[in-house]
């Protein structure tokens, strides 16, 4: 290439990515994709103490194939693909710099495949430099993609542990990431696992975009060579990544040795963590066919499916062909190209002996960027629990005198019986939503218990794109505050509540009973407590819990609810226990509480 095109490799990553400073008076980064199906373009937020969130303040997406453009074979960008994106980059220059005030050397454009594929890159970048001084402009290298897309990837949750592949319209890269692993020996360098990643990563030209002209050719001969290829290419990238990594080649032979149709399909097998545009699109047709209908979260970030729903690919193919409607998630564009999405997750199914679970992935080149300039003290955060996170949803009515999450989650435990284990249970508590929840019980006191029911299912479910909420954790957080509150509901409401609770029934079917419980001991909790407790000592001075467990062919749950004095003092004690006729109202078959309050002793 020409000497204009600045390559990042891995050697180099570390100079070319923006530099991350907490004392910074300015904390808003600029990143722009230069994908080969479109040029994506956000704005994130990195202030301390939330750095580790992403907040994202501003997004855009230029459709603008670049892969398209690319004249054959020549492989050449036309002079007026180059007009159109350096004019679309020296706008979003614009909005970042004179717009936010983004420091120009907080800003970077990264390019992939089409970029490293055509033949006068160094024209398209001479013009994206002219048309806008100063711009950071470079081309990742396959592995470095590779690093950034699973980095990007990763951002969304805390720890994982699987196959990660990127779909975009050039190309689809694998690789495979363990952070656990790393977290239980020596980790090396400040990135280890995912460095490791990125050098075993293999890059395959199977993109979105390019697969379809080959697939709308009407060469027959083409198209066979094609889909040959591509299974025999994945299924040789897997193994590669095998031999480099024995904890993945233990589950893949634990998983081969488990035969179609049996049970078990949930304990073993290989997770797998999906991002690219291409991806999202089978991730969106998914949601469209899912059994829960309508699906009630409309986010592809953390859409969660089982290996035996994600392989109905000739499903989603008839739906694709024959459904004339909008679905959800999907453009125009994706939709044409979906034979070819179809072709490379046959491929990856054939290619891995049992996919257990595929997660969706919202993150991408630009999120891992962002990770990758964050010290690691803060990037190997759990943002469900660090303490930006907490900082960010404290109800306004709480002290910084006042008590920490942990003396209101204590009190909350306690109704749980001693024989519950709830690090195991699908709860707040089991899904590490504690803090979250709890900060969120005394907030929107002034409404009515009715209308914050109702806003408690519809936060959770429109929350930000939030790093760690699942769809799993949206539903719990959202079921069990709607509980707090008495799941008094509106008939439109009604159905998201349904939708949300058979989620976590596919998921663990005693969740929605937890779910209840939580919520109606929090309400009795806060009906004695009308604010954020200022001691720990005062939550033990108005109200205790304690409760025992019977098992046997039912659930019984004996709790006792012992309330001081003064607390009872105007209340009619009698009420604490109509808060759990919520419980009793769902009907948990096989499942009962009985409440008794007493005086405190």
């Amino acid at each position: 290439m020409d000497d204009l095109v600045d390559i990042i490799t891995l050697e180099n990553l570390e100079q070319k990515m923006p530099k991350w400073d907490a004392a910074s008076s300015n904390q808003l980064y600029a990143l722009v994709d230069m994908g080969s199906n479109g040029i994506r373009f956000s704005i994130s937020d990195l202030s301390p103490p939330r750095g580790r969130l992403l907040r994202c303040i501003y997004r855009e997406r230029a459709a603008i194939s670049l892969l398209d453009a690319l004249s054959e074979p020549s492989l050449a960008f036309p002079d007026e693909t180059i007009k159109l994106v350096s004019h679309t980059l020296a706008r979003f220059r614009a909005i970042a710099v004179d717009d936010y005030a983004v420091p120009l050397e907080h800003m970077r454009v990264f390019a992939t495949e089409a970029m490293r594929r055509a033949q006068n890159a160094a024209a398209m970048l001479q013009a994206i430099r002219a048309a806008s001084p100063g711009l950071s402009v470079y081309i990742l290298a396959p592995q470095v993609e590779t690093l950034l897309g699973a980095v990007g990837a990763r951002s969304g949750f805390d720890d994982v542990k699987g196959l990660f592949l990127d779909l975009g319209g050039g190309s689809v890269q694998m690789t495979y990431l363990d952070t656990y692993a790393a977290k239980t020996g020596a980790r090396g360098d400040a990135f280890g696992p995912e460095v490791a990643a990125a050098l075993a990563g293999q890059s395959l030209p199977f993109g979105a975009a390019r697969l379809i002209k080959i697939l709308d050719s009407g060469d027959s001969r083409a198209q066979a060579a094609a889909l040959s290829q591509l299974r025999g290419d994945l299924s040789a990238a897997f193994q590669t990544l095998c031999i480099k990594f024995p904890s993945l080649a233990a589950a893949a032979a634990q998983a081969q040795s488990v035969k179609d149709g049996e049970e078990g399909e949930d304990k073993s097998g290989i997770d797998v963590y999906l991002c690219g545009g291409g991806f999202r699109g089978y991730g969106s047709m998914l949601m469209h066919k899912h059994p829960v209908q309508p699906y009630p979260i409309p986010l592809i970030g953390s859409f969660t499916v089982s290996g035996r729903l994600f392989g109905k690919t000739k499903d989603m193919l008839k739906v694709n062909k024959s459904f004339n409607g909008k679905i959800f998630g999907m453009s125009k564009r994706r939709r044409a190209q979906f034979p070819a999405i179809v072709a490379v997750v046959d491929a990856l199914i054939a290619a891995v002996p049992r996919i257990r679970s595929v997660t969706f992935c919202s993150g991408g080149n630009r999120e891992g960027a962002l990770m990758m300039s964050l010290p690691s003290e803060i990037r190997e955060t759990n943002p469900l629990t660090c303490s930006q996170y907490i900082i960010e949803t404290a109800p306004s009515n709480r002290d910084e005198q006042s008590t920490g999450s942990e003396g209101v989650l204590d009190a909350l435990r306690s109704a749980f019986p001693p024989d519950i284990d709830l690090a195991t249970t699908t709860t707040i508590f089991g899904l590490q939503l504690g803090s979250l929840y709890a900060n969120q019980i005394w907030t929107r006191l002034g409404d009515d218990a009715d209308a914050n029911a109702s806003a408690a299912l519809h936060s959770a479910v429109k929350y930000p794109d939030q790093p760690g909420l699942t769809h799993l954790a949206r539903a719990v957080l959202g079921v069990t505050l709607c509980a707090r509150w008495g799941a008094t509901l509106a008939p439109i409401d009604e159905q998201l509540h349904q939708n949300l609770r058979a989620l976590m029934e596919a998921a663990d079917p005693d969740a929605p009973f937890w779910a209840d419980y939580t919520g109606a001991v929090t309400g009795a909790m806060a009906l004695l407590i009308r604010r954020w407790p200022k001691t720990q000592h005062a939550i033990k001075h108005t109200v205790r819990f304690r409760s025992t467990a019977e098992h046997g062919k039912k659930l019984k749950i004996n709790l006792d609810i012992y309330v001081g004095e003064e607390a009872a003092k105007g209340i009619e004690l009698e009420n604490l226990v109509a808060l759990f006729k919520s419980v009793r109202k769902q009907k948990h078959e096989g499942k009962k509480v009985i409440v008794t309050v007493n005086p405190a002793a």
